[in-house]
């Protein structure tokens, strides 16, 4: 089993790539679970043809007798991906770290692995902040490969080196290791140059340059992942061109 943990800074294409990377699995046939880890609920929306799921924190504080079953918190997406959101507590009140914890605690008394047995597991995290409950996938062990996506601009690289940082820390206890970096371009100045030097300098490998699309904002305007919409495109191909690259870490 696959199970990949996908962080960089906030706004940079994470949840764009975690979707299309789910996609690109299921077009290969392959079982997928996405988990949305960040309290914007948002991570699944394009595989769910832009309908919204209901986070795991906001369903247990709408029904005090818990959750029963996983189909109460899940929703089946393209390719049968199965979708989740942590969610988190009302912004300006609350920890969103021990919002992920508590889910992912309970998704462990619901067997949601045992249950649904996937071929690859996608853990969507807010990567501005890699401490508690949002380390919880690189540091519980729930990941073992960790993806960073960058582009070339100075505050997506500064939170790329951080998360680097933390992993390496969490790696040394024989948690999850950091696969390599995604180059998603932002088309700024001396762009390729910079990811390439901060690769190098941190010995990491980019394992795919995806470049600004249109097509990929086309098909987000749709409620669809641009591997859903075609898959014959080429920025389709960079999707899953990286999912075949990963299955082989």
């Amino acid at each position: 089993m696959l199970k990949l943990a996908v962080y960089g800074k906030g706004g940079i294409g994470k949840s764009t790539t975690t979707s299309n990377l789910a996609a690109a699995f299921a077009v290969m046939g392959k079982k997928v679970i996405q988990i949305g880890c960040d309290p914007k609920a948002d991570s699944t929306i394009n595989l769910l043809r832009g309908k919204a799921l209901t986070p795991v924190m906001n369903y247990l504080k709408e029904h005090e007798e818990g959750v029963g079953s996983l189909e109460e918190i899940a929703a089946e997406g393209f390719g049968g991906i199965i979708c989740l959101e942590t969610g988190g507590p009302t912004p300006g009140l609350g920890c969103a770290g021990r919002g992920i914890l508590a889910t992912f605690s309970l998704l462990e008394e619901l067997d949601l692995f045992g249950v649904y047995q996937p071929d690859v597991v996608l853990y969507d995290v807010l990567g501005d902040v890699v401490c508690g409950g949002f380390a919880a996938p690189i540091r519980e062990g729930y990941a073992r490969k960790v993806l960073i996506v960058t582009s070339g601009e100075k505050m997506a690289l500064y939170a790329a080196g951080n998360i680097h940082t933390a992993v390496k820390n969490f790696e040394d206890r024989g948690y999850a290791s950091v696969g390599g970096i995604v180059l998603n371009r932002r088309d700024v100045e001396g762009e390729e140059e910079k990811v390439k030097a901060f690769a190098q300098e941190n010995h990491l490998e980019i394992l795919a340059d995806i470049p600004r699309s249109r097509e990929i904002h086309h098909y987000e305007e749709m409620g669809m992942t641009v591997v859903e919409g075609d898959a014959g495109l080429a920025v389709s191909k960079k999707y899953l061109d990286l999912a075949k690259r990963l299955l082989s870490l």
